[in-house]
């Protein structure tokens, strides 16, 4: 089977990011994205909220130089003002035309 090298993107950060993420993304070349509700402990520990999911995890996969400039803009844009984390991980892709 054919398959296309591409970049997995992954974000995971404040809940009240679900709507400009994916927009951002899009503004990259993102083709589609998977957005979820997540919880988790890190560096800072765990965040206390009243209400669940007040973090989202989202994963794009996109090429290369895509995935450059989505980190670009969380650098510049989004990490000096939320609490956000982000990697890129190598992936194999089966209908690499469905990311371009």
């Amino acid at each position: 089977m054919h398959t296309e090298p591409m970049k997995l993107v992954t974000i995971v950060g404040e809940a009240v990011l679900s709507e400009r993420l994916p927009a951002s993304l899009r503004s990259h070349g993102a083709t589609g994205w998977t957005l979820a509700e997540v919880s988790g402990d890190g560096s800072r520990g765990m965040r206390t909220s009243p209400m669940p999911g007040d973090n989202i995890r989202l994963e794009t996969v996109v090429s290369a130089a895509a995935a450059e400039e989505i980190l670009e803009t969380l650098a510049t844009e989004y990490f000096p003002n939320y609490a956000l984390v982000a990697w890129v991980a190598d992936v194999q892709v089966v209908r690499g035309e469905k990311y371009r």
